[in-house]
């Protein structure tokens, strides 16, 4: 039973040592610019920076270009990508076929994780576009864990699920909030549109409350819970999913560590011998729930039902 990759997403450069010493094998970065729902702005130095850093600890770095692109930005994409094959990135993420269409001219040899949030549903579609040229398929947030424990049984590609953080919910191209603040005559560089801003969805009927943000890339609003299923490994390392994302979104470095080295523990832990894991993850569980924020309860997702938002 092969250890399966763990994926988190740094806010910034210097979080990636800490981070890898706590567990990561992997990372995910990018720029607002071609990338959706980033944990923090990396720019070209960033990007070069961090792949040598990675990769002198064996780890590596994936670089997000997932974003909804228009005709104004295809442009971009050629130069972009060439620059990332020439500092040796690992995999660039991707939803647009544009990417591929613009990989296979300027960086042939790039590889690509197929990633549009919602739609990797089935092994059908997954091996679909690794026949277009994809190596990987992300999982979609919203299918269970029997429909996961399938695909990887099924699938030509390799497949990452997340495991812990918020999901987005919605998203619009559109600045909805930015559209409304300037509607009722308010002031946007005080209200500000960077994700540590603290807006909020508020439902006194659920006592939820989902974090809203706005970037370059329009209105997102997020779940209000966590997934967290540590102490619910065991079908996918035995189905052997291949990678494990821990989305740190909105989450300081401080909490990320604590959650990587408790999620690489309890993986370690199950390989070498499966009932002290099972003796042991509410254990793991708990201790998530120790540092978890007072506003951010933990939930399972979807993985054993359909959650009701």
């Amino acid at each position: 039973m092969k250890k399966p990759e763990i994926l988190v997403t740094p806010s910034k450069v210097e979080d990636i040592s800490r981070l890898i010493k706590a567990g990561a094998t992997a990372f995910i970065i990018g720029e607002e610019k071609f990338a959706l729902r980033l944990a923090g702005e990396f720019s070209r130095e960033d990007i070069k920076e961090a792949v040598k850093i990675a990769h002198n600890a064996n780890a590596k770095i994936y670089v997000a270009m997932n974003a909804l692109f228009h005709n104004d930005k295809l442009e971009l994409l050629p130069d972009y990508i060439s620059f990332l094959a020439e500092v040796g990135v690992d995999a660039i993420v991707f939803g647009d076929p544009a990417i591929i269409m613009a990989a296979r001219e300027v960086a042939p040899e790039m590889a690509l994780h197929w990633n549009t949030e919602t739609t990797a549903t089935n092994y059908f579609t997954a091996n679909y576009w690794g026949q277009k040229g994809a190596k990987r398929a992300v999982m979609a947030r919203e299918i269970n864990m029997d429909a996961i424990v399938e695909t990887k049984e099924n699938a030509e590609v390799e497949i990452e699920v997340q495991v812990h953080g918020m999901t987005c919910m919605f998203q619009s191209k559109r600045t909805l909030i930015g559209n409304y603040m300037e509607f009722q005559g308010k002031d946007l560089k005080v209200e500000g549109r960077s994700k540590d801003r603290s807006l909020i969805l508020h439902d006194p009927e659920r006592e939820a409350k989902y974090p809203v943000f706005e970037d370059e890339n329009g209105t997102h609003i997020m779940s209000p819970n966590d997934i967290c299923i540590i102490d619910e490994l065991e079908d996918m390392l035995e189905a052997g999913v291949d990678s494990f994302k821990i989305d740190g979104i909105l989450k300081s470095v401080d909490y990320l560590e604590k959650v990587t080295a408790l999620y690489d523990e309890a993986i370690e832990l199950y390989l070498q011998d499966p009932d002290a894991y099972q003796d042991k993850k509410y254990y793991f569980l708990q201790e998530v729930e120790k540092i978890q924020p007072a506003n951010r309860k933990l939930d399972t997702g979807f993985f054993f039902k359909e959650t009701v938002y």
